[in-house]
């Protein structure tokens, strides 16, 4: 077993157990509450509910506060006209030069023996 899959093993037994548990605790704390006694009824429930509302409110803020981030600190674009122009210039460069007469009346020779 590879280190990766040994911790997407413990990932998947962790997950499972909290799941377990926060089903329990939601809909059998009654049952359970004389082995394990943490508080009332509604006080467990209420905070079953609001951790993992205020984790994933955190973490939706703190994804967009990295948007935000990103956002302030990457530079504009450049606009596309200067990038058509260098584009254009790099055509121009890589451009051989000009095929001597004989090539180029070859295809004007074409044109005037289809008329």
């Amino acid at each position: 077993m590879s280190k990766d899959q040994a911790i997407g093993g413990a990932i998947l037994v962790v997950c499972v157990l909290v799941a377990v548990l926060y089903i329990v605790g939601m809909f059998f704390y009654p049952y359970v509450k004389p082995y394990v006694n943490i508080g009332s009824e509604e006080a467990v429930r209420y905070w079953l509910v609001a951790v993992p509302v205020l984790v994933a409110f955190v973490a939706i803020l703190m994804i967009g506060a990295w948007i935000g981030w990103t956002m302030a600190t990457t530079p504009p674009p450049k606009p596309i006209e200067e990038i058509t122009a260098e584009i254009e210039e790099k055509k121009e460069e890589a451009k051989p030069a000009e095929p001597p007469a004989q090539a180029s009346a070859a295809p004007e020779k074409k044109k005037k023996e289809k008329q």
